[in-house]
């Protein structure tokens, strides 16, 4: 055993050190893993980005109410009755002011892209003092809150590092309406920095929407158990004819929301796949000609008592090396230039949601499992053919 292992570390080091004969070759190889690797991560960190800044949000200790069978507040309708049986509904918790509720609504406006130039779908939500308590993380970063009862709105960060027209002091126009800008605010680089915030009751006013709204969140009243306060307002709200309302908690709500760019991990796999096969296709020419090259070698190794299996292991751990190599390098240069990205995209209520790429570690490792793959089959074949090589065979082709 100590001798096949000698045997095969020797291979191994004489194959690793006649790299730089094939010196433009294996970069080739080198460059091609690494591409793949580089584009892959590159679509799994926007994926991941988006579900991150969406989960970011939410909270297990809020409960979040649409109109049955809504998917997304856009969709959903309530009205202002709906809203005072859930406030009177258990398991919803209360300080001297009252329930802790909020009804809020949500319309779709424009903004302008700083990145293209072009128009986009942003949300306007209307909230009370109560809506912008239950934010976790709230905190406001400049200027001052919007006063109740007029055209003022406060801005997420997002929005001020992704759209123009939103700074401090500016008035922005959405259709025949004008809005001040007063204040800005950070939650913790979650999904409500991608918003607009301004009075519930203005906005209902002015968009026609009289007393109803989109969506209702209310704190839970424990805290230490919110799948029991969840089933029992479930259990309320089937009791009552009136409330055709579906509810969850806002963590629970926002995961599924998160969801919807699982597509661009998907995408960026398939696409990944398919490159990979073109760099399956120069590594077996590189491998190829790394055998025929030290054939002399490999012979010689036979010919002295080398196993078949030394030729063939060390022929695969070039390839493997080779390979990692690449997939580092395609690691390096995803976290470079995208790593903490800031970008937007089209979220699940027809908005734009702004939030950065995250190349988190768990990513890093599907990526060099890619290399390692291309590097495998790559390497498989010509290692197969190293060890079968005739030494007659091998010595006549140096010849």
């Amino acid at each position: 055993m100590s001798s096949f292992f000698s045997q095969t570390l020797a291979v191994i080091n004489m194959n690793l050190l006649s790299l730089p004969r094939r010196i433009w070759m294996s970069l080739a190889m080198i460059l091609a893993s690494a591409v793949v690797v580089a584009i892959l991560l590159a679509f799994l960190a926007m994926s991941k980005g988006f579900e991150v800044t969406l989960k970011g949000a939410g909270s297990k200790n809020i409960a979040m109410f649409l109109r049955e069978g809504s998917a997304a507040e856009l969709n959903s309708v309530l009205s202002k009755e709906q809203v005072n049986l859930i406030e009177d509904a258990p398991g919803i918790a209360r300080d001297d002011k009252g329930p802790i509720v909020s009804a809020e609504l949500y319309v779709i406006v424009d903004g302008i892209k700083k990145s293209s130039l072009t128009a986009a779908n942003l949300p306007l939500r209307g909230m009370s003092q109560r809506g912008i308590e239950m934010r976790r993380g709230f905190n406001l970063t400049r200027g001052r809150l919007f006063t109740p009862g007029t055209n003022e709105m406060i801005v997420g960060e997002g929005i001020l590092s992704e759209f123009n027209g939103f700074d401090l002091g500016q008035t922005v126009r959405f259709g025949k309406t004008e809005w001040k800008v007063v204040g800005a605010f950070s939650t913790g680089g979650n999904v409500f920095e991608s918003e607009l915030w301004a009075d519930v009751k203005v906005i209902q006013s002015l968009y026609h929407r009289g007393s109803s709204v989109q969506s209702i969140r209310a704190k839970l009243a424990s805290s230490a158990d919110p799948a029991t306060e969840i089933q029992a307002i479930k259990t309320y709200i089937k009791n009552d004819p009136r409330l055709n309302i579906d509810v969850q908690t806002e963590a629970d709500y926002f995961a599924t929301q998160g969801k919807s760019l699982n597509y661009m991990a998907i995408f960026g796999k398939v696409i990944s796949a398919i490159m990979a096969l073109g760099a399956l296709a120069g590594a077996l020419n590189t491998m190829y000609t790394s055998v025929s090259d030290r054939s002399r070698e490999i012979a010689t190794l036979r010919t002295i008592g080398f196993s078949n299996s030394s030729a063939f292991i060390g022929t695969l751990v070039e390839s493997l090396t080779l390979a990692a190599l690449g997939g580092l390098l395609g690691a390096l240069a995803a976290y470079l230039l995208f790593d903490g990205m800031n970008t937007s995209t089209l979220g699940g209520s027809f908005t734009q949601v702004v939030f950065s790429f995250k190349l988190s570690a768990d990513l890093i490792i599907q990526g060099m499992v890619m290399a390692l793959v291309i590097g495998f089959i790559s390497g498989v074949f010509p290692a197969w053919r190293a060890a079968r090589m005739p030494v007659l065979m091998a010595f006549r082709t140096e010849g």
